[in-house]
């Protein structure tokens, strides 16, 4: 069998010191996305549990599989959990969801509660789009602008560069930074013409640095032109997955000539909208819990 080498790891997390037992309301937001299914467990508001892992051919599969998995080792049960919002491009095939809202929304409250209220920008650079989002102090939706017309600019077309190059997935964005001079980028309107271009770059004698500095920097100055479009204010978070290319991300902070905030330890970029999916489940079974 042959390397999968666009094979990114999945993971499971339980907050360390945190007794669910003890929580007064227990909800989960479940994102299912075109690449990855993520699932947000929150005690009281606060992250307990997650799980990411990849999108199956069946999103409420998918769905089931991530919770099981965020659940594993925790003692908890779904029949614990009093509210869940699924979110993201299988929303509404989650089955045992209550609510589904949209992945805009999602991502701003999550960020928001991931990075802080100064948060007004966001930019999520998923499996097959990209969204730029600009939010209030209280992770509510101001205005966005979505890209999903190809998976040029996307977590997909990544994966199509890794297996061509035969480069693990997690190692595309470190290697590409390791060339002493910038290459023209190549195609970005196209992962086929990217692709296509990339070949023939290979066949020309370029090393496979080169050849990921150019497809890197081709996403880069087509995430950039979404976020001219939207403009960017301060401060500016980016979530999903391609948040961890390091080779994306700081060739955009320099075309736009804005840092990103850093990336916090306890949060992994791709759970924004999980987090945000659970703080929304909060709220409405609260909510609904109130006596008219």
């Amino acid at each position: 069998m042959s390397k999968e080498y666009w094979r990114w790891p999945e993971y499971r997390r339980t907050v360390p010191g945190k007794d669910w037992t003890k929580a007064g309301v227990i909800t989960a937001g479940v994102d299912i996305g075109s690449v990855s299914s993520k699932v947000a467990i929150m005690t009281d508001g606060e992250l307990y549990a997650y799980s990411i892992m990849r999108t199956g051919s069946s999103s409420p599969d998918s769905a089931q599989k991530a919770m099981n998995w965020a659940l594993e080792g925790t003692g908890m049960k779904l029949d614990n959990i009093r509210y869940v919002v699924g979110t993201g491009y299988g929303r509404v095939n989650v089955p045992f969801a209550n609510r589904a809202i949209t992945e805009i929304a999602c991502h701003a409250r999550g960020a928001n509660y991931m990075w802080g209220p100064s948060v007004r920008t966001v930019l999520d650079m998923g499996g097959q789009d990209c969204k730029a989002i600009h939010c209030d102090d209280k992770g509510k939706v101001t205005a966005f602008l979505m890209n999903d017309k190809c998976a040029a600019g996307t977590g997909r077309g990544m994966e199509v560069f890794a297996d061509l190059l035969s480069v693990q997935i997690e190692d595309v964005g470190p290697m590409s930074l390791s060339v002493e001079k910038e290459p023209e980028p190549v195609s970005s309107t196209c992962v086929v013409f990217a692709k296509s271009e990339a070949v023939g770059l290979l066949r020309k004698g370029w090393p496979r640095e080169m050849v990921l500095a150019a497809f890197c920097s081709a996403m880069a100055h087509r995430i950039s032109e979404l976020l001219e479009k939207v403009k960017v204010e301060k401060d500016f978070v980016i979530t999903g997955g391609i948040a961890k290319n390091i080779g994306v991300v700081s060739r955009l902070e320099n075309i736009i000539g804005i840092k990103a905030l850093p990336r916090k330890e306890e949060f992994d970029p791709m759970i924004a909208g999980s987090i945000g999916a659970a703080l929304f489940a909060k709220a409405l079974y609260e909510k609904e819990a109130k006596p008219a």
